[in-house]
């Protein structure tokens, strides 16, 4: 048994406990206090019930879906970190946040989202597994990661130009405004039907990228290495891409777009592993899960004047620093 693997399972069981007591204080964090009676009876299936509405209905989806979606943003960001090799790599360098998004606002734009509450995040899940189309229809056949990253970015250009589009074609000022809020993020008044929207299609990404753990630490000798061990580039590429694009579609389409969760965590425990593509995966889902949860905590505590600060808006403010410092301090373990 290797000597990382004790202090492996400390670092995942200490970052399962925080996003865990993170999505306690989100439960409990909000205008309407609960004692622990309270609690108690509601979890007894009894007590007010405003209040466990209040708790049950509102509070909880909001906190499992703060899981759901920092802990996919975080993998996310791990395993295209190590697939392609980039430092900069997270989830929106395939375009597809941004054609998730565009489907979003296609639904903002045209009343939908007004007609049925589930038309917004429906259309997000489509637009993101849309995007995939040109992605690898641009990528081609080429195995260079780079080629996937030019791809990713026609593809991202492409969404944020329907979005810009939409923008400037708003009918009026409030449905622009609705689609900027839209976009900044947030899982304000979030319900259990996008929990279950999104569950299925984060599951099934998450599945798929951490089921390709061992092929990214055989990338790491190279691809003609990796190719020797019995790893099939082409088919791995086919797995990374729908992974992520289903996965991170699901989280887009009832959240918004959050920036920077996939891009800082993985740099913040990748020094608390053996710095391996596989070891950082799981690490980085629950530490995703545990900043966004956190994030979404300081949303409701940071006092407004009017609405309530939008959680993307957040962890930009903090994902730059933090990124700028460990760029500068660890520049040369890349």
């Amino acid at each position: 048994m290797s000597s990382t693997f004790p202090k492996r399972l400390i670092l995942i069981a200490a970052l399962a406990a925080a996003a865990l007591l993170l999505a306690v204080g989100s439960l409990l964090t909000g205008p309407t206090r609960f004692g622990s009676g309270e609690i108690a009876a509601i979890l007894a299936g009894g007590g007010d019930p405003v209040l466990r509405a209040v708790l049950l209905e509102l509070r909880l989806p909001r906190a499992l879906l703060g899981l759901l979606v920092g802990g996919m943003l975080g993998l996310g960001g791990a395993v295209l970190q190590g697939y392609l090799r980039n430092p900069l790599a997270e989830p929106s360098v395939l375009g597809t946040s941004n054609v998730a998004a565009l489907g979003a606002v296609i639904a903002l734009y045209f009343g939908l989202a007004q007609a049925h509450p589930l038309a917004l995040p429906l259309l997000a899940v489509a637009g993101a597994l849309l995007g995939l189309a040109p992605l690898l229809l641009l990528a081609g056949r080429a195995e260079s990661p780079l080629s996937l990253i030019l791809a990713g970015i026609a593809v991202g250009t492409l969404g944020g130009a329907g979005i810009s589009l939409a923008l400037n074609l708003a009918p009026n000022p409030f449905a622009a405004m609705e689609i900027m809020s839209w976009l900044m993020g947030s899982l304000e008044d979030r319900s259990f039907e996008h929990f279950w929207l999104a569950l299925p299609c984060i599951a099934i990404g998450a599945t798929l990228l951490l089921w390709n753990a061992r092929a990214l630490d055989a990338l790491t000798l190279g691809e003609d290495a990796a190719r020797t061990l019995g790893v099939d580039l082409r088919a791995l590429r086919w797995r990374l891409l729908a992974g992520v694009a289903i996965g991170v579609g699901g989280a887009v389409a009832v959240s918004g777009a959050i920036g920077f969760v996939g891009l800082i965590v993985p740099h913040l425990l990748r020094p608390l592993t053996d710095r391996s593509p596989s070891a950082l995966l799981l690490p980085s889902a629950l530490g995703g899960a545990a900043l966004l949860s956190a994030a979404d905590i300081a949303v409701r505590l940071i006092p407004t004047a009017d609405s309530e600060l939008r959680l993307g808006v957040l962890t930009s403010l903090l994902g730059v620093p933090v990124f700028l410092y460990h760029l500068v301090r660890e520049r040369r373990l890349w």
